[in-house]
């Protein structure tokens, strides 16, 4: 197949979830076919163009400054994006140079398959209906969860709009494509029934079993380990829950209990946690997360707000570290509470789960082989993109993509 794949970034370097489910299904169908691939360039990251040719046979970098979260430029966005019918997680990747892009790049070439990853990009296309939607998140239905957990009216009335205008266009662009591919049966299933698509399919969440094999004698250097991108507000709110109403129940029972905030561009509420608590460490961007997996005792995912699947689960599970999750941290995944995770939706159950684990050597170990043997058994990476280049050879025969009028 001759696949065009549109993107808002590039994948180096791979600091997100979706950067990285991305990138272990594009380098591996560019093995079997002629990938192109088309995303913006950021000014201040030259490595992600150089770097595409390990996953695809041409790119299309397009210029864009997408303004960091807490800048000026950003408070201007938001600003700008008050009054308008899109929600601000489209508008800042809205360009007039993305669309002429996507348009003549269609124009000059016939394509067998053309994928628009995760609904950002989408309102750069002429139309959507001889494209898959790869959907990494029910985008909905995030902004709802954090209109349900603001902590202010104010916030709650800000989510509650960013998720009705979200609704209107996840609706359209789900409608519109020509099939949905979700990162879950569950996934699939609520956008059915929220969006009424009917070309919906799914596909798992996979891991790299031999990178993250964890290596003999490894002695344990701290307890919990948070592994997650610090600047998505998903997870900025569960470790701020998690430290806030969770480690003090814990620390009645573990006093001197440590934890690790790993993940990229912490904000300043973030940092903030580590100057007051010597107990608590936050990295920021570290260049390899997996021995931080190793040497914690239990990883946690405290997630109340999110959508998709979190491939930290299963990273943890290929590293042989016990997780601890929140049944909306653990959403779409092929797990079982309480053969290889342990699930607790409340501030206390989550915290006797913990001190459970740690405090039982014997049982980390066991949950911890059990979740080895499910993620090496059924989520390799290879597993999930032939399933994935099987959707696409199916949307293909069912609707063939002509060139663009």
């Amino acid at each position: 197949m001759k696949i065009l794949w549109v993107k808002c970034d590039f994948l180096h370097p791979t600091t997100r979830g979706g950067q990285i489910r991305t990138l272990e299904i594009v380098k591996r169908l560019h093995a079997r076919h002629e990938v192109h691939y088309l995303a913006y360039a950021a000014p201040d990251n030259p490595e992600g163009p150089k770097r595409a040719s390990e996953y695809c046979t041409r790119a299309y970098p397009v210029r864009l400054d997408v303004p960091q979260r807490r800048s000026l430029a950003f408070v201007a966005q938001l600003a700008g994006n008050l009054f308008s019918s899109m929600p601000l997680s489209l508008s800042r990747y809205r360009s007039t140079a993305m669309r002429k892009q996507i348009a003549a790049v269609l124009q000059e070439s016939q394509f067998d398959s053309v994928v628009c990853d995760f609904l950002a990009p989408a309102p750069n296309f002429e139309c959507l209906e001889n494209s898959v939607l790869f959907q990494h998140n029910v985008e909905t239905m995030i902004w709802r969860r954090h209109a349900e957990n603001a902590p202010d009216p104010l916030r709650k009335l800000y989510f509650k709009v960013q998720a009705q205008r979200m609704f209107r266009w996840e609706c359209r662009m789900c409608g519109e494509a020509a099939e949905v591919i979700a990162v879950s049966p569950q996934d699939a299933d609520l956008m059915r029934d929220m969006f009424g698509v009917t070309r919906v399919a799914a596909i798992a969440t996979g891991v790299d079993i031999d990178f993250f094999r964890r290596p003999p004698d490894v002695q344990p250097k701290v307890d919990l380990v948070f592994l997650g991108s610090m600047d998505w507000l998903p997870n900025i709110d569960g470790v701020e829950y998690f430290v806030r109403e969770i480690l003090p129940l814990i620390r009645k029972r573990v006093p001197a209990c440590t934890l690790a905030i790993v993940g990229r561009t912490p904000s300043a509420a973030i940092r903030a946690l580590a100057q007051r608590d010597p107990g608590i460490q936050v990295t920021g961007t570290v260049a390899d997360v997996r021995p931080w997996l190793w040497s914690a005792k239990v990883s946690i995912v405290p997630l109340r707000i999110g959508g998709g699947t979190r491939l930290k689960i299963y990273e943890s599970m290929a590293a042989g570290t016990p997780t601890v999750s929140t049944s909306i941290g653990a959403e779409g995944l092929d797990v079982s509470h309480p053969a290889n995770i342990r699930l607790a939706d409340t501030a206390a159950g989550f915290a006797d789960q913990c001190i459970e684990l740690l405090e039982n050597a014997q049982e980390r170990e066991r949950l911890a082989a059990e979740a080895l043997a499910l993620v090496t058994a059924h989520f390799s990476w290879d597993v999930v993109t032939t399933e994935f280049e099987r959707l696409l050879l199916a949307s293909r025969n069912r609707s063939p993509l002509p060139q663009l009028r």
